[in-house]
């Protein structure tokens, strides 16, 4: 009577506890110096694992180190491992479910009963004890259920495609990561090939500048004409601010895609290949068979038609009843069980029977479900189509605009040499030289702009057919190896060479 009295009052006063402690609970805030900490951990981190630069830094090698460093890659790698990891644990309910349990119970008193004859009959006198006070039970059983078995195997096959689903969209953010370098890449390429022209032309616009003011002081000449020559040479110098705002940016931004530190110090090199309009000769017929086969977006909604109709399933096989089988041992060491070890055995057939009423509403539901899916794809196709056609007419045109951008900054070259010259001689102001200079850099921005943005109109329809470096584990290779895949691609790209579809498929 004690011993119980006292684990009620322990088993009382732990319940109080408990429920004390969670109203207490109150928000913690980070402190400043978790926050630096953590901050330093992560940056440490990121200094250990990837490595420096050795060398100048070539475009193969910007779009190995982003495919092999990229933070945002690297989240979507693992959303990969987790749908992985999904499926394995879909798998496993497939199987029996076996159950081990094990229980102590314990009372103050004896269980006792009286007895009677008949429903009518007295209560016999005495009474009868037929349980022990404490007793402790074990059971291990195997229990399988068809209705259970079934909806697992059908919730694993949407996990298996859900699978797919996270390499595909692993893919699409592929693609636009090499998109992006490559765009930043050029950028870079003309940050180094103009800044320090660019630098330069200030210089000597602000020298102008400072002999036009001297001269207007002096009230030697009309106060018009120098006012006029100060606004053109402080329009130059806008621009020129302008165009080394734009360039400065790109660095920084190549370094984030590369995972390298933002005041990284590096050299690129300007890559020797040029437009290639090969793709442009492609049959645009083959081309929109490439994209509908291997564009992430369209596999995406493919899967994603099969999720939907897996669903529907799911739906038929829940109106099935639900049929158990169990088998299992069991054992007790109440003394007044006879046997006190036994197995056992049983079948069980169950069936919501109000499961009736909402069953066509489920059915209806999950049959829409699969015609919107449907209709998805459809779109999805509609739009991948319309994609590779826009894609091959951006790069049509942004092929054109970098050859008349590279014949105008030929001519605003020459023509700069030809000012510099005269002005060189005093036959021509410094104002035109300026000018001039100006002009040429200018031009030469757009040129490498339009480099810049041919590459990514090349980028958009190669990522528009799905294609992509071909880098296996890239994460657990070392980064030679990395860039010697990237390179491989890029060649291939560059002979606009198209993979063939298994078995000759075509419209």
């Amino acid at each position: 009577m004690n011993r119980m009295h006292y684990f009620k009052l322990l088993a009382t006063s732990l319940a109080v506890m408990t429920l004390a402690g969670c109203a207490n609970l109150k928000p913690e805030a980070l402190q400043e110096a978790d926050l630096v900490q953590q901050a330093k951990a992560v940056k440490a981190q990121q200094d250990q694992a990837v490595e420096p630069v050795n060398g100048p830094l070539s475009l193969e090698e910007a779009i190995a180190r982003a495919i092999k460093y990229n933070a945002e890659r690297q989240v979507r790698v693992m959303e990969e491992a987790m749908a992985h990891g999904t499926l394995d644990l879909a798998n496993f309910d497939l199987l029996p479910k076996l159950m081990a349990n094990a229980g102590y119970r314990s009372r103050d008193t004896d269980l006792l009963t009286n007895l009677r004859a008949g429903p009518n009959s007295p209560i016999t006198p005495g009474t009868t004890l037929s349980s022990s006070r404490s007793a402790l039970t074990t059971d291990l059983s195997f229990t399988w259920s068809l209705l259970d078995f079934g909806q697992s195997y059908y919730a694993a096959k949407q996990s298996a495609d859900r699978v797919l689903i996270a390499g595909e969209r692993r893919r699409k953010a592929l693609h636009n990561l090499v998109q992006d370098v490559r765009t930043a890449y050029w950028r870079v390429v003309a940050a180094e090939k103009l800044g320090q022209l660019v630098r330069s032309t200030m210089q000597e616009a602000e020298t102008a500048l400072k002999a036009s003011e001297a001269a207007e002081s002096s009230a030697m000449r009309s106060p018009l004409e120098p006012l006029r020559y100060q606004r053109q040479l402080l329009e130059n110098l806008r621009m020129l601010e302008l165009v080394e705002h734009e360039l400065s940016s790109a660095r920084v931004e190549l370094a984030a895609l590369t995972a390298l530190p933002a005041g990284s110090n590096f050299t690129v090199v300007e890559p020797q290949g040029k437009i290639n309009t090969q793709w442009l000769d492609m049959n645009p017929a083959d081309m929109e068979l490439r994209a509908v086969v291997n564009n992430p977006d369209m596999r995406e909604s493919l899967y994603n038609a099969r999720i939907a109709r897996d669903e529907a399933k799911k739906v038929i096989v829940k109106m099935f009843p639900g049929i158990s089988f169990s088998y299992g041992t069991k054992s007790t060491d109440d003394e007044y069980i006879v046997n006190q070890r036994w197995t056992e055995a049983g079948v069980q057939i169950s069936y919501n029977l109000l499961g009736i009423l909402s069953a066509p509403t489920a059915k209806r539901l999950a049959d829409m479900g699969v015609s919107m899916a449907d209709q998805r794809q459809v779109a999805t196709q509609m739009a991948v189509i319309s994609q590779v056609h826009i894609a091959r007419l951006n790069y049509a045109n942004a092929a054109k605009q970098y050859l008349r951008a590279d014949k105008i900054a030929r001519v605003d070259a020459r023509m700069a040499e030809v000012v510099s010259a005269r002005a060189k001689a005093e036959a021509q102001s410094g104002q035109d030289s300026v000018a001039q200079q100006t002009a040429s850099i200018l031009s030469s921005l757009r040129r490498y702009q339009a480099l810049s943005n041919a590459q990514a109109a090349a980028s958009r329809l190669q990522a528009t057919l799905g294609l992509e470096p071909v880098v296996q584990a890239a994460e657990g290779k070392p980064l030679p190896e990395v860039v010697q895949a990237v390179q491989q691609s890029l060649q291939t790209w560059e002979a606009a060479e198209l993979p063939k579809l298994p078995g000759g498929l075509s419209w």
